[in-house]
């Protein structure tokens, strides 16, 4: 019998939890920079990159070359056993890398939630204090504390309570929906006034654009009078750039647009070209709150991983990515306004940092009436047509473009031609 996605569709559902959802039934049999072909032999463009995971492409060959070379060493020994350099090297890399001026260190993990819980973990040793600030729409992961810190009820946190307690929500600025920053800034400071004494609160987490969430871009200047606030109260500022980390933007760390330090930064996804890998980095003083035997993981800081990780770095200076990732969010602005136009109602706003790039589907126009059906029906006619396409958002109207860095304008420009023919046949 061959197999076909239609059969390992099947054997998935036999062998597999329905919890695990997935966005196609299409069984990948190899992937090159921003091209995908399935156990059937045909040809996707990858418009999703691994939610934002492949950043300088699908088996980047120096990446993969590393890995491999690594792998031809030793594949694991521990690195709280028997440590190795790229360890050291990678985390070397990325204190001189991260935002601001203050001495960093890292520490690796496997996973984006990994490298929350551990942020959230230091934060609490290094305050003496327990309380946490997160923001509606926010993801930061599927751990028990990712989940409490996540702001997106449905499919995330549904009926799995109880959470961790002292987690506290605010309203995450955004301006399509008419939350303004100052908005958003009053209801912290009411926050604080009226549920938890901010003596309390040992950090604020926010991405500085939402990615679950909607690819919500976070201003500039709410960033900097965050970063003030916590200065004022003793309270650490995480940044969590899992999903936005590694010039998926424009530039290495998003928050550098704002001009701000983190006290504490997650990354993960774009940190080692799809090997997992993740890392906390801060403020040395507050990385060193922590005894030694407090932080860790078995796994946790692979050394294929890590070597991947030193190659990824490479890659982006050497290719010039964050350049790169400009010009890509450029082109799909200009195509997607084009799109827009042509279709009065339907696309309510286009928004974008670099190639962190989204689309709000609406109906007449009107931002409070989200078009999930549409956004469905969109990323399943894509993919029929060969294009891979990710939702997102809390409405679940929102339609995410994450190409790899990599991929050339000819291929950016052939998705973009399958995304306005799949609108042409589902809204004309």
């Amino acid at each position: 019998m061959s197999v076909t996605n239609q059969t390992l569709a099947q054997r998935r559902f036999d062998a597999i939890p329905r919890g695990i959802a997935q966005a196609s039934q299409i069984y990948v049999e190899k992937a090159q920079n921003a091209e995908i072909w399935d156990i059937e032999g045909r040809r996707l463009i990858d418009f999703g990159a691994g939610i934002a995971v492949v950043n300088t492409g699908h088996n980047h060959p120096k990446v993969k070359a590393a890995a491999i070379a690594q792998l031809e060493k030793f594949s694991h020994t521990c690195f709280q056993v028997t440590p190795y350099e790229s360890y050291v090297a990678l985390a070397e890399k990325l204190n001189r890398l991260a935002p601001g001026p203050t001495p960093k260190k890292t520490l690796f993990l496997s996973t984006g939630a990994e490298a929350v819980e551990n942020a959230v973990k230091i934060a609490r040793i290094a305050t003496g204090r327990s309380a946490i600030v997160a923001f509606a729409g926010g993801f930061h992961g599927r751990t028990y504390m990712g989940m409490a810190l996540t702001g997106k009820v449905q499919p995330y946190k549904a009926g799995f309570g109880p959470f961790p307690a002292e987690i506290f929500h605010l309203p995450f600025p955004n301006a399509y929906h008419g939350v303004s920053a100052a908005e958003s800034f009053r209801a912290l400071d009411q926050l604080l006034k009226s549920d938890v004494d901010p003596a309390r609160v040992a950090a604020i987490i926010i991405e500085p654009v939402q990615g679950e969430g909607g690819f919500n871009i976070a201003p500039a200047g709410f960033l900097q009078e965050l970063r003030t606030l916590c200065d004022q109260y003793g309270i650490l500022l995480i940044v969590d750039e899992i999903q936005t980390g590694f010039a998926r933007t424009g530039r290495l760390f998003a928050h550098d647009y704002a001009g701000i330090e983190a006290d504490l930064m997650t990354t993960a996804k774009g940190i080692a070209g799809g090997l997992p890998l993740s890392a906390v980095t801060g403020k040395a003083a507050i990385m060193d709150a922590a005894s030694p035997g407090g932080l860790g993981g078995t796994y946790a800081g692979s050394p294929a991983a890590l070597a991947a990780g030193l190659a990824v770095l490479e890659v982006i200076e050497e290719e010039k990515l964050a350049e790169r990732a400009i010009a890509i969010g450029q082109l799909f602005r200009q195509r997607l306004a084009q799109l827009a136009e042509r279709r009065k109602g339907a696309i309510g706003d286009i928004r974008n940092l670099g190639a962190m790039i989204a689309i709000e589907l609406v109906k007449g126009g009107d931002a409070s009436q989200p078009d999930a059906d549409l956004t469905k029906a969109i990323v399943a006619e894509a993919q029929k047509r060969g294009l891979i396409l990710l939702s997102c958002g809390t409405r679940g109207n929102v339609i995410r473009f994450l190409p790899p860095l990599t991929a050339s304008d000819s291929l950016i420009s052939e998705g973009l031609d399958i995304l306005e023919a799949t609108l042409d046949h589902l809204i004309g």
